[in-house]
């Protein structure tokens, strides 16, 4: 590559302020973009190594603050205000909004129902009944392949291992728990590991592509609504019929017809989620605490559930099979994701649940406001009074 168009790089440290100027440069010579205010930043670049490359500076969005929203969780109790990093007038008020309904009701209950993180090595044999007797080797070999796999790493356990068998190819999916770390990168070095093991304690040896990509990494799928990638954690409250109409001038029963007709919707469009919109607090709290932002889509998918109850109360539930979040490890660890962390108080070991039972009841809390306001009528006239800028 010709160096006048390579982008500048320091073998010694390329993460100080005088490399990111000088690619800032660079910039402004190769587009015309002096890139000023990328360029205005507080946070210490030594920091940045592990979480990006080619730095030039910090690009700057707003958060906001939603609350309070009272959890009565496992890991998560209390009255908390949520950070929500985000561009969309109006979801700041929304979520609030909801977490009103959700604190006056008494509080959301959550619970972190089962958590694994997965790699999927595809083996390739000869004809199927080769990859079928590879499958039964491998089961009968579990505790070798978990030795070889956890030699990698003090936190990632390797729990079971689920298996299918396609034309010559037998697909494994190892299933471990990743302790306060998300664990992509964690389990993919442990799988490694136990693939080797494998192709050399095998009889007549084992070829194998270490991600036969049904693991579905920063991908939906349906299996990971049924077998979970990161937490399965659920997220439910009987909204009181009082509460529901004083703030959201909704009846429950309005807004449990209304529901069924948005779960017939979400059914005929074959949506990842049945709800009004859990992807918009993941990725507003997830930007705004240091997570992986790609995660968004596993983690938005999910199942919204009601039930309107003899009194007139209603109960409502967000299911999230497949949250993938983390209070170590990524972008945790940043300045200002650091803050928000500690805002939640989940900063620390052992904190990851928690965590994830406030990113479900956030979600809920949104869902709750979402759904009342379009049928209240309001969702249009908040964004044009909030969303707009005028």
């Amino acid at each position: 590559m010709r160096d006048d168009i390579r982008i500048p790089r320091s073998k010694e440290n390329d993460y100080t302020p005088e490399m990111a100027t000088e690619r800032r440069k660079f910039i402004e010579a190769k587009t015309g973009e002096p890139m000023t205010l990328t360029g205005q930043y507080t946070i210490d670049t030594g920091v940045l190594p592990g979480n990006i490359e080619n730095f030039i500076g910090i690009c700057q969005m707003p958060v906001g603050v939603a609350g309070p929203l009272r959890i009565n969780g496992e890991d998560a109790q209390g009255d908390f205000y949520i950070p929500l990093a985000t561009t969309e007038g109006t979801l700041v008020a929304s979520y609030s909004r909801g977490m009103r309904v959700i604190t006056e009701s008494g509080g959301v209950t959550t619970t972190v129902v089962e958590q694994y993180m997965q790699r999927a090595p595809a083996f390739l044999f000869d004809n199927a009944r080769e990859a079928r007797a590879f499958g039964e080797w491998v089961k009968e070999n579990f505790d070798n392949i978990k030795a070889a796999a956890e030699s990698t790493t003090s936190v990632g356990k390797l729990k079971h291992i689920h298996q299918w068998s396609v034309a010559k190819s037998r697909y494994l999916r190892f299933n471990y728990t990743t302790g306060d770390a998300a664990g992509q990168n964690m389990v993919g070095k442990a799988t490694l590991m136990a693939c080797e093991w494998i192709k050399r304690n095998y009889p007549g040896g084992a070829n194998y592509l270490l991600s036969g990509n049904m693991d579905t990494d920063k991908k939906h799928s349906h299996l990971n609504m049924l077998h979970s990638r990161g937490k399965r954690v659920i997220a439910e409250l009987t909204v009181k019929k009082e509460v529901l109409k004083a703030i959201m001038g909704v009846d429950t029963k309005m807004l449990a017809k209304a529901t069924v007709l948005a779960n017939t919707g979400a059914l005929m469009a074959g949506a990842a989620y049945n709800g009004p919109h859990a992807a918009n607090g993941i990725a507003s709290l997830f930007i705004a605490t240091g997570q992986d932002e790609a995660n968004v889509v596993e983690s938005h998918a999910g199942l919204f559930t009601h039930e309107l109850q003899d009194n007139g109360d209603i109960y409502l539930a967000v299911t999230l099979p497949s949250l993938i979040c983390a209070t170590f490890g990524g972008g945790t660890a940043l300045p200002t994701q650091r803050e928000c962390l500690n805002m939640l108080g989940c900063v620390g070991k052992g904190k990851a649940n928690k965590f994830a039972e406030i990113v479900a009841a956030t979600v809920l809390a949104g869902d709750i406001s979402l759904g009342c306001a379009v049928i209240a009528g309001d969702w249009v006239s908040s964004h044009d009074q909030l969303g707009r800028n005028r």
